[in-house]
């Protein structure tokens, strides 16, 4: 338990560090790599809906997508050509050396399901990051950073379900904060 617990810590971190990315573009108090993992989450089981796959699943996978950042950091993307970066599911194993069986195997599981991109969970986790990559650019744009139109162009060409290429057109025609207009004038579609 001694050892569950501490893995339980290292995730903790995951809601201290911040995503690397948005402070290169001028973000200054950037979104934690938890709060992205969250949306991304919830982004992962409604695609999975649309697509047909296991909404459960998807949002596992994606949960799990960037635990192993806890140790490498998010490295920006204009640092990887420098560093020689270690794989996902290497991390992964490192971070659950010790931990129950039945633990480790799901962590690792998910981990390797996601970076294999072979099920339709994980091609559907794996558009969810992107997309709520997409959507976070558009809402720092929104506030005032002219610096986001990079990472809306590369995750938009990373998509590759029907169901996310067509919400991210939506979520480019829309503001974000449209349903709250219509959620208080009482705009309910029932």
């Amino acid at each position: 338990m001694e050892r569950v617990a501490g893995f339980l810590y290292e995730m903790g971190l995951l809601k201290r560090y911040k995503r690397t990315g948005w402070l290169v573009a001028g973000v200054r108090d950037p979104e934690s790599i938890a709060e992205h993992s969250f949306r991304a989450a919830v982004i992962a089981s409604v695609l999975a809906v649309m697509e047909g796959a296991d909404p459960a699943r998807a949002a596992l996978l994606s949960l799990f997508h960037d635990t192993q950042e806890t140790r490498l950091t998010d490295i920006p993307y204009l640092a990887r050509p420098y560093v020689t970066r270690t794989g996902n599911e290497e991390v992964t194993a490192h971070q659950v050396r010790g931990l129950p069986e039945a633990v480790a195997d799901m962590v690792t599981g998910v981990v390797a399901e996601y970076e294999g991109r072979a099920s339709a969970e994980a091609v559907c986790a794996r558009d969810a990051d992107k997309l709520e990559c997409l959507l976070q650019a558009v809402e720092y744009r929104e506030q005032g950073n002219q610096n986001t139109q990079g990472w809306i162009d590369s995750s938009l060409e990373q998509l590759q379900t029907e169901s996310a290429k067509r919400l991210a057109r939506h979520a480019l025609e829309t503001g974000s904060l449209e349903w709250l207009g219509r959620a208080m004038n009482g705009d309910d579609p029932s």
